[in-house]
């Protein structure tokens, strides 16, 4: 598994392209036949991409980092499907999961599983996963029982639905919160107005962009912004400090998910738009 290290602000400030790419851009999580997971000390958070075709996939514990006997012996897993219908089983209880459900897997569930209904068009499940301090119930949540919010206006290209999964109200947990928003089309611009929050990192994995198409994703502080472009089943990471927005050359959806000291949505600090630079 690879670690990806953490960069205080000041420092973030000299790197270059190609060292933004490398410690806050994700690629290549969605490999078919395989599990490819990363770890990100910010929040101790692991992301990752499961792509099963004729045989399942085990999520199974690296030993040498999280130095446990199984995955989730203290950690709690969020997981979204991106590809055709397929199930995650969970200590032999199986949950399908069609496109863009999402499935919590609780501290000290042993054995994870995940399965595609038809290899020929498998089920992507996007990973996420962080320390857990007490165990919550598995449970499935389907993206017609999300909690759904109307954002933004054509005037200002930002229409967006944002569809709350894994988050308090819907799924106990310890620090996962997970949703995904949609955007509409003529709209492109997501999370502007910005905002950051010092309580907890953020993960935007981009999903449904076209291939020859792409997302302008900016992070850094408000006053030192940076960018990078995010193609297609990519992530991009904040650490607290950073904003988290984007812009695309055409609509496209993202899976946001947080973890840290706080799981209240509505924990942020906004950035007005004349601050930034």
């Amino acid at each position: 598994m690879e670690i990806i290290r953490t960069h205080n602000p000041e420092g973030f400030k000299q790197l270059d392209t190609a060292a933004l790419r490398r410690d806050f851009l994700i690629g290549g999580l969605f490999a078919p036949g395989k599990i490819d997971l990363r770890y990100w000390e910010v929040d101790r958070t692991i992301i990752g991409g499961a792509v099963p075709l004729a045989k399942p996939l085990e999520l199974t514990a690296t030993k040498e980092l999280l130095a446990a006997n199984y995955f989730c012996e203290r950690r709690e897993v969020g997981i979204v499907n991106l590809g055709g219908p397929g199930a995650v089983e969970a200590d032999g209880d199986s949950y399908l999961l069609e496109k863009l459900d999402a499935l919590y897997i609780g501290k000290g569930t042993q054995s994870v599983k995940f399965t595609s209904k038809d290899p020929a068009q498998p089920a992507q499940f996007y990973i996420v996963s962080y320390p857990a301090h007490s165990a919550h119930p598995t449970k499935r949540v389907c993206l017609a029982n999300a909690q759904v919010l109307e954002l933004g206006t054509v005037e200002t290209a930002n229409r967006r639905k944002l569809c709350k999964l894994l988050v308090p109200g819907l799924v106990e947990s310890c620090q996962l919160v997970l949703g995904v928003t949609i955007m509409e089309t003529g709209s492109v611009w997501n999370t502007m107005p910005c905002h950051t929050h010092e309580r907890r990192s953020e993960v935007y994995l981009y999903f449904d962009v076209p291939q020859k198409a792409f997302v302008t994703h900016y992070l850094g502080r408000p006053t030192e912004t940076r960018h990078l472009i995010v193609r297609d089943r990519e992530a991009a990471l904040s650490p607290s400090w950073s904003i988290h927005s984007g812009s695309g050359t055409c609509a496209y959806g993202f899976v946001w998910a947080m973890g840290g000291e706080n799981q209240e949505f509505t924990d942020m600090d906004a950035v007005q738009m004349e601050d930034l630079r």
